[in-house]
């Protein structure tokens, strides 16, 4: 359902996020000017692959899960968009196809900025082009350093990784301890596909981190217990 109106907490998710709030005030006014908000159940196709680019967008509330799916007609996940993260400005910028299904992973709010509004708001503000080549930049070194994991480091030290990389995107702090929720809500399948590995040895590596009272795994996700055992972990064999 269509709603023009943001949250307070949905647009605080916005202004924070990291490359938004480095953003000149009327640029960030501009932005979110032209936004139109929208409201996704889970599971619903947001954009699909081959679609011509009508919006850029940013996550407010939830999660986005970037995908493809195979010549086999398997779902391959890529990645999660967390709130405050602005995606899709690729094909914006070149005017071609979109080259991945975005699905929102519970429920989630997110908001689009037109074409004709992106473009014309790159003309005002040239600001914008610095910005977009350095998060584009950003883009490309965490690509990199992702296919460097995946042909280098054993399973184990890609896991350690991966939660931890959740535990700062999703987490929420134990008031009490020093252990740390992930909010987001993977299933062990979909927490395998980021990982390109069977759910079998990413379950046996799960279980061992658990035996060793780095994580807990509960029915409503993982809790990080050890962030200092985890990160040892995934510096392991770097």
């Amino acid at each position: 359902m269509d709603d023009p109106i943001l949250t307070m907490e949905e647009r605080e998710a916005i202004n924070n996020g990291r490359w938004f709030s480095s953003l000149s005030p009327s640029l960030r006014h501009d932005i979110l000017r032209c936004a139109q908000v929208k409201r996704y159940p889970d599971g619903e196709l947001i954009t699909a692959r081959g679609e011509a680019p009508d919006q850029w967008i940013a996550c407010a509330k939830g999660a986005v899960r970037i995908s493809s799916t195979t010549l086999s007609g398997k779902q391959i996940t890529l990645t999660y968009v967390e709130p405050g993260i602005w995606f899709g400005d690729v094909a914006i910028l070149d005017g071609d196809r979109r080259t991945h299904d975005a699905f929102a992973h519970g429920p989630t709010t997110i908001v689009g900025i037109s074409r004709a509004d992106f473009l014309q708001i790159l003309n005002q503000h040239p600001e914008l082009y610095e910005a977009l080549l350095k998060l584009h930049a950003r883009r490309i070194r965490l690509l990199f350093s992702q296919v460097e994991d995946l042909n280098s480091l054993p399973l184990r030290a890609r896991l350690a990784k991966q939660l931890g990389f959740l535990a700062r995107s999703y987490g929420a702090q134990d008031a009490d301890s020093d252990e740390v929720r992930i909010t987001l809500q993977l299933a062990q399948e979909e927490l395998a596909q980021l990982l390109g590995a069977s759910r079998q040895r990413v379950n046996q590596e799960l279980k061992t981190m658990e035996r060793e009272g780095v994580i807990r795994i509960e029915s409503a996700g993982l809790v990080v217990c050890d962030r200092h055992a985890l990160r040892r972990i995934a510096e392991a064999d770097a």
